[in-house]
């Protein structure tokens, strides 16, 4: 296990040190098929009521615990649950209260970026399982301690949502890549385009009645209520978000990576700039990154101000190699041969069942999680040296073994946060 010693002296350098990226997760003891497995689940705005209404369309499953900070939006996750089970979900605003909760299995982690891995690994240590939603932490120390604690809380199951991991369309794909389809695939690029709205300019003001932002905070150091923090454009605040890269392109990134085959980078380009609105958003609307990694390369472009992306798609995947290339979008995959030769389609739906069922899988059987936390951070990874690079305006350089940033004190200050006291993620 990675002593906290360990973890101090890394974050201090840098350090995101899973090489290898071997940890495993043993089985636990079976469950009974019959036995019902009880979730929790904390942020209901958006993503966590659409989770919970695709959980409890499976058999003995059911939302036990809302955790939802805004009375506003309680609704929602109650809605979503209503028509698939007679059960009425607790409602709680603490996630350590919740945490408390011997009738409660399993915690949903549906909240801001910042609360990701804090939250999964308090629940870990309060022996839930956890399924987490993407990217898997708000920064590089994080995703260090998160690794660190799916270790030391085996027993318990860590999926991520990164969902194209247990798309069969997308498996298939990725196998026939690895079986050589179009040679050596060379390079692979992610993009993912939208058209988001102006956020506008805020002031400081009073908390909406309601809201306990507080709790909202959590981990983050504290920093005054403003209208276009909450709900969902705290994406494109520093301090809560990851920008476009962390909030989508981890999808695309996680499976590019994937099937070149690849962990870190040797080096980190980024280039772009915020262009469309004069407004309080603080992440680029238009990205371009390029990660090397010795003998491949991936590229990742996001515009959030202009729907149209390549190969006719807003959202993407491609991968070129020496015999030909493959473009994924949603469930579906192309092969073309070298001259630009469609060879072969193949159709599925895009959807997140699998990736669900195989979370239900782990709890009931011991299967192993599709995407775990030693490969969702790497990916996750990718986003942060892009912002990084980003935020710097410099090319960074890495140590292709572990990832560590080099020789950048700047920019290694970015790999780590400052938290509000009592709040500090700890293994």
């Amino acid at each position: 296990m990675i002593s906290r010693r360990e973890l101090l002296q890394n974050s201090a350098m840098g350090a995101f040190s899973i090489a290898g990226g071997t940890l495993t997760q043993p089985f636990r003891p079976s469950r009974s098929p019959g036995e019902t497995i009880t979730l929790a689940v904390m942020g209901v705005n958006g993503r966590g009521s659409d989770l919970a209404k695709e959980f409890v369309k499976f058999p003995n499953v059911e939302i036990a615990v809302i955790c939802e900070v805004d009375d506003r939006v309680v609704s929602k996750g109650l809605a979503a649950v209503a028509s698939k089970q007679t059960r009425i979900p607790k409602v709680e605003k603490d996630i350590r209260k919740v945490l408390e909760m011997k009738d409660v299995d399993a915690l949903v982690v549906a909240a801001p970026d910042h609360w990701h891995a804090p939250a999964a690994i308090m629940g870990l240590a309060a022996g839930k399982h956890v399924y987490s939603e993407k990217p898997a932490c708000h920064n590089p120390y994080e995703g260090e301690l998160l690794v660190a604690a799916a270790q030391k809380h085996n027993r318990q199951i860590l999926q991520i949502g990164t969902q194209r991991r247990s798309l069969p369309p997308v498996q298939q794909a990725i196998a026939k890549l690895r079986d050589g389809i179009i040679g050596k695939p060379l390079f692979a690029r992610g993009w993912y385009n939208n058209t988001r709205p102006n956020i506008g300019h805020a002031s400081k003001g009073p908390v909406p009645v309601g809201l306990d932002y507080a709790l909202w905070e959590g981990p983050a150091p504290e920093l005054g209520y403003q209208a276009n923090y909450v709900h969902y454009t705290w994406h494109w605040f520093w301090h809560w978000g990851t920008g476009e890269l962390g909030n989508n392109g981890i999808h695309s990134l996680d499976v590019c990576r994937w099937g070149l085959g690849v962990d870190y980078p040797t080096r980190v380009t980024a280039g772009g700039g915020k262009y469309r609105y004069d407004d309080d958003q603080e992440t680029p609307d238009s990205l371009v990154t390029t990660y090397h990694f010795g003998d491949k390369a991936i590229t990742w472009e996001g515009r959030s101000w202009s729907p149209r992306g390549f190969e006719g798609s807003t959202f993407g995947i491609a991968f070129y190699g020496e015999g030909g290339s493959m473009v994924i979008d949603g469930g579906n995959y192309s092969i073309y041969d070298i001259k630009d030769k469609l060879i072969s389609t193949t159709k599925g739906p895009l959807h997140e069942t699998e990736h669900l069922q195989n979370f239900l899988d782990g709890i009931r059987n011991g299967a192993k999680p599709n995407a775990p936390a030693v490969e969702a951070v790497k990916s996750t990874y990718l986003c942060h040296l892009g912002n990084i690079a980003y935020r710097t305006g410099r090319t960074i350089d890495c140590d292709p073994r572990t990832g560590r940033i080099l020789h950048d004190k700047e920019a290694i200050a970015l790999c780590r946060r400052s938290y509000r006291p009592g709040w500090e993620p700890k293994v």
